[in-house]
C-alpha cells in the first residue's frame, strides 16, 4: 500500500503486511537514516503494536511526524 504523508518531510510511505505482520516499510523522502531505523524496528511487528508505540509522536513544533504518519497509514490498513 502507498500512503501519502501530510505535514512531514517524507512524501510517501510504502507498506507491506503479510500474515498479519509488517513485512516491509519504505519512506520516500525524509531523514534517511532515522527512517531506515524505524523501518527495521517495525518489521515483524503486529500493526496494532506499532500503532500504539508510534501514534502521537511529534517532530519539533509540527503536530505530526514520520512515525505518527506511519501509525496513521497502518490504521488505514487494518
Amino acid at each position: 500500500m502507498k500512503y501519502k504523508t501530510s505535514g512531514t518531510c517524507s512524501q510517501e510511505i510504502n507498506i507491506e503486511i503479510k500474515d498479519g505482520l509488517i513485512d516491509s516499510v519504505q519512506f520516500v523522502g525524509g531523514c534517511n537514516g532515522n527512517l531506515k531505523g524505524i523501518c527495521a524496528l517495525v518489521k515483524g511487528m503486529k500493526p496494532e503494536d506499532a500503532i500504539s508505540r508510534l501514534k502521537g509522536i511529534k517532530c519539533g513544533m509540527k503536530p505530526t511526524s514520520c512515525p505518527d504518519q506511519l501509525a496513521k497509514a497502518l490504521e488505514s490498513m487494518i
